[in-house]
């Protein structure tokens, strides 16, 4: 059996703060396969961005412990000057906020010809010719004159397929991508999507897709890993997870979503209260303060010890001790 692209095993964050230690990541596992997508989704504070952030070595100042492999190297632990061999080489990450992410000094050419010269080294001017390339690759029209401008020269999803051409400029093997069509209208939000969807179908790239939308998820994800509180509550297939939810944070925010086929009439549902704090998190499941399910079945367990993944179906797991059925 090969070994995946990713494999990361017990990640574990935490940050000191002067109000005492935030655990923000508490023990994820998951796996990305060469050509396939792993969306992972959950509200905001979930932890989604902390492990993203943390497989890519950018935390400072935080305690990361577990384990992620990429492509067999060892990630967690390694050295600056490893991680940033790695970083855009086989790894690349594009971020939330685009015009924040891009340096607003330099145009968007000579951004992407100095990481290649990083990597690949070579002259500017083969540097720039390379940034032309993936500029059109995206999908930038005129992208010989677009590469002599600014980021906020260009709009908001140009902006967003910049930073994908930024991340493709060294072909790497693994693409992160944190919310990349957050504040995009939809038409934009789809183009986006399906230039991913194409990059990887050509280049044979694992993703890995950190997004709050399932209506994304639905879209591009081959697997789904959701969070909650820090913690994965349930990992299954898109197709398994949007069918048979097992969670009753999973089934909270897929009966959020707003359906075609209801009355003029039907009102929004959504999770009662808020997240919680990572400062004092709840005992047990993160989740029962908010569950309608422990609220009707007042379980122990779920004030018990924080419960783990487990399997409920084949390829399906979920952390819920009401969920009795098992495989």
């Amino acid at each position: 059996m090969t070994e995946p692209l990713l494999a990361v095993e017990d990640l574990q964050v935490r940050f000191r703060t002067a109000e005492g230690t935030v655990h923000a990541v508490k023990g994820v596992d998951f796996t990305v396969e060469r050509g396939r997508t792993l969306g992972i989704v959950g509200e905001s504070g979930s932890g989604k961005s902390v492990t993203s952030l943390a497989v890519m070595g950018l935390h400072r100042g935080a305690t990361v412990t577990g384990s992620a492999r990429l492509d067999g190297t060892e990630l967690i632990g390694a050295g600056d000057e490893q991680l940033r061999r790695l970083r855009g080489r086989k790894m690349a990450m594009v971020f939330q906020d685009a015009l924040t992410a891009l340096h607003p000094y330099f145009t968007v050419g000579d951004q992407i010809a100095e990481a290649y010269r990083q990597h690949f080294g070579g002259t500017r001017k083969q540097a720039l010719a390379r940034a032309v390339d993936v500029l059109g690759d995206v999908g930038i029209p005129e992208p010989a004159r677009r590469a002599q401008e600014y980021p906020h020269q260009f709009s908001g999803g140009m902006r967003q397929r910049a930073m994908i051409a930024l991340a493709l400029s060294c072909e790497p093997d693994l693409i992160i991508a944190d919310e990349p069509t957050t504040a995009l209208d939809v038409t934009v939000q789809a183009q986006v999507l399906e230039l991913l969807v194409r990059l990887q179908q050509e280049r044979g790239l694992g993703i890995v897709l950190i997004t709050h939308d399932l209506g994304v998820i639905a879209r591009v994800a081959d697997e789904v890993l959701v969070m909650y509180g820090g913690s994965a509550v349930e990992q299954a297939t898109a197709d398994t997870l949007f069918a048979h939810p097992r969670h009753p944070y999973t089934r909270g925010l897929l009966d959020s979503l707003p359906r075609l086929d209801a009355g003029d009439d039907t009102e929004l549902r959504s999770i009662p209260g808020s997240p919680p704090s990572l400062l004092a998190p709840p005992a047990g499941c993160a989740f029962h303060p908010r569950c309608a399910v422990h609220a009707a079945k007042q379980d122990a367990r779920c004030t018990g010890e924080r419960p783990p993944l487990r399997i409920v179906d084949l390829g399906h797991r979920s952390a819920c001790v009401l969920d009795e059925v098992t495989a």
